[in-house]
C-alpha cells in the first residue's frame, strides 16, 4: 500500500484514466465509427487524451472539491 500523502496524485491518475478511455472511446466511435482499424484509433486517440486528461484533471479536482464542499455544507 502507498502512504495517504500521495492519495491527491493516486485520485487524479485514477480520475484521468477513466475519463480518458471513456470520452476518447465515445468521440473516436462518433467521428470514424466502429469499423475498420477502430481499436489502433481507440488506442492512440487515448495517447493523446491520457495526458490531457491528467492536466485537467490537476487544475478542476482541487476547485470541484471546494465547490462540492461549499454546496453540501450548506444545509
Amino acid at each position: 500500500m502507498l502512504s495517504k500523502k500521495y492519495m491527491q496524485v493516486i485520485f487524479i491518475l485514477i480520475m484521468a484514466f477513466g475519463m480518458s478511455i471513456i470520452m476518447s472511446g465515445v468521440v473516436t466511435v462518433v467521428n470514424t465509427g466502429i469499423e475498420g482499424n477502430f481499436f489502433n484509433r481507440y488506442f492512440k486517440s487515448w495517447t493523446f487524451a491520457f495526458p490531457v486528461a491528467i492536466v485537467a484533471a490537476s487544475i478542476i479536482a482541487p476547485m470541484a472539491r471546494m465547490l462540492a464542499s461549499n454546496i453540501a455544507s450548506k444545509d
